[in-house]
């Protein structure tokens, strides 16, 4: 089977990757069936670069940055009880 993958796909997940330099990766993983890349990085953040196809279309490559998500700042507290 052979897998193409068009100059756009590959453009998208060079710009979402160029953002990324500077970072250390500290593991990389690839799915047993080669269809998922997950890189992470120092800072937390994970990549994840995905071939998918939908049934009789060609494949074409996913790029997710996922973020650590921040600490919450101030919280509001609001009570829902009866007495007010």
């Amino acid at each position: 089977m052979s897998t193409q993958v068009t100059v756009q796909d590959l453009r998208r997940v060079a710009d979402s990757l160029a953002s990324l330099r500077g970072h250390r990766v500290v593991d990389v993983t690839m799915r047993p069936d080669l269809r998922q890349l997950k890189i992470e990085l120092d800072d937390g953040v994970m990549i994840l670069v995905s071939s998918e196809a939908e049934a009789g279309e060609r494949p074409h490559l996913e790029v997710d940055v996922v973020q650590t998500p921040e600490e919450p700042g101030s919280q509001l507290e609001v009570g829902f009880g009866s007495d007010l």
